[in-house]
């Protein structure tokens, strides 16, 4: 009975930590409706226009721009970038390319994902996918490795007609996370997220003119329920998991096989 009672207790210890573990698998949900979603791109890190994650931003450009968005992502996920290039109906071959980077503007390598991608003459569009490491709370110095902070995207053509030079085309970018959980949990965290990204203020929030060009402040966005400390993760109700089955474990054992070393007592004047 005792031991019956152990194993249901370490079941319903299981369903409890396999619960919170089972919910940070799947992708964040939209952050916000995308009709709060910007209309416009940045054109350069200074400039890059702040989306938040599950958004799909939209902009207008012309071939050979360069466009840039950034997105917060925090420590434990692992953010995913797509990006749709719809193009005019008669151009020739051209080569996209979609690069993140960090908040310290080094450039992040994809994991996986059409990072870049030719479209066929006169195609409509070309779509591109950028799949990053999981961000990481914390890093030597030295590293590369994804930290805590705004992330910057960067959509390009690397191969261009001369004559296609200028043509009309339009943009569409989503930044998205999956959450990993514990398995990517490091033992410390950054101070602060890196988060230097520039956006340009008007005069008018600080009671100026709107034609008036403001100062650079520091930028605000930041994941929907705030930047996380670092320290927790579900590795800690594994681990607590873990103690208290090793525990179960023993008390089974002990049970089953006590009194079994022990030489049975005959009766006298057996």
């Amino acid at each position: 009975m005792r031991i019956t009672r152990a194993l249901g207790a370490a079941a319903l210890l299981l369903g409890l930590a396999a619960a919170p573990a089972a919910a940070d698998s799947s992708p964040s949900p939209s952050a916000s409706a995308d009709g709060d979603a910007p209309t416009r791109a940045g054109t350069s890190f200074r400039t890059a226009t702040e989306i938040e994650q599950g958004q799909t931003a939209t902009a207008d450009g012309s071939a050979g721009d360069y466009l840039y968005w950034s997105f917060p992502a925090d420590a434990g996920q692992r953010p995913t970038v797509k990006a749709t290039v719809k193009l005019p109906e008669t151009h020739a071959a051209e080569t996209w390319q979609v690069d993140v980077y960090d908040g310290l503007r080094r450039r992040q390598a994809c994991q996986y994902g059409a990072q870049t991608r030719t479209a066929a003459a006169d195609a409509a569009s070309v779509e591109l996918t950028c799949v990053l490491r999981t961000v990481r709370a914390w890093s030597e110095p030295w590293a590369n490795d994804p930290l805590p902070g705004t992330y910057y995207v960067r959509l390009t053509v690397t191969d261009l007609a001369t004559a296609d030079l200028g043509l009309p085309v339009g943009a569409e970018v989503r930044a998205d996370s999956k959450d990993i959980g514990g398995s990517a949990a490091v033992d410390g965290s950054l101070t602060e997220p890196l988060v230097p990204g520039i956006a340009v203020k008007s005069q008018a929030e600080n009671g100026g003119s709107d034609a008036e060009s403001g100062s650079a402040v520091l930028s605000a966005i930041e994941p929907e329920d705030g930047w996380s400390s670092g320290w927790w993760s579900d590795r800690w109700v594994w681990t607590a998991v873990g103690g208290v089955l090793a525990a179960l474990a023993g008390i089974g054992g002990y049970a089953l096989t006590r009194g079994a070393g022990r030489p049975r007592r005959v009766p006298p004047g057996a």
